[in-house]
C-alpha cells in the first residue's frame, strides 16, 4: 500500500487505458480490503468502513472529500448510520484505471488513522 500512497493522481482523459487484468492481478493485493464489483456494467472498488456512531462517519466522509477535491479524482459514497461505502472508478474511461487503486489506497490511510472503532 506504501508504494501507492505516495502517488499523486494523474489527469485522466477520455482515451487513458484501463488497468488490464496482469495490472488488476498486481495492484489488487496492494489494496486487499477492496472488492472488484462491477455496477451499471462498469467496474469498480468498493469497500464498506466501519464506525462507531454516525458522527465519526460523517467525518470520514468529509475526509474522504478533502482528498477527493485534493487529487481531483471523485468517488461515489454512501454515508449510512455507522458505515461508509466508497466506490472508486475513473469516470471519464468508465473503468479502472491506476488512480483508483492509488486512491483507494489513501482512503484505507484515512480510515487507519481515525481509530473508528477504538
Amino acid at each position: 500500500m506504501t508504494e501507492l500512497v505516495s502517488e499523486k493522481c494523474v489527469a485522466c482523459r477520455p482515451d487513458a487505458p484501463r488497468v488490464t487484468e496482469a495490472e488488476i492481478r498486481e495492484l489488487a493485493p496492494l489494496v486487499p480490503d477492496w472488492q472488484l464489483v462491477e455496477r451499471d456494467a462498469i467496474p469498480r472498488l468498493e469497500r464498506a468502513f466501519r464506525f462507531a456512531n454516525f458522527r465519526q462517519a460523517i467525518e470520514f466522509t468529509n475526509r474522504v472529500a478533502e482528498l477527493a477535491e485534493e487529487e481531483g479524482h471523485h468517488p461515489a459514497i454512501l454515508t449510512e448510520y455507522r458505515q461508509v461505502t466508497v466506490s472508486w472508478w475513473t469516470h471519464k474511461i468508465r473503468g479502472l484505471h491506476r488512480n483508483d487503486f492509488v486512491m483507494a489506497a489513501k482512503t484505507d490511510r484515512l480510515y487507519a488513522a481515525m481509530s473508528p472503532l477504538g
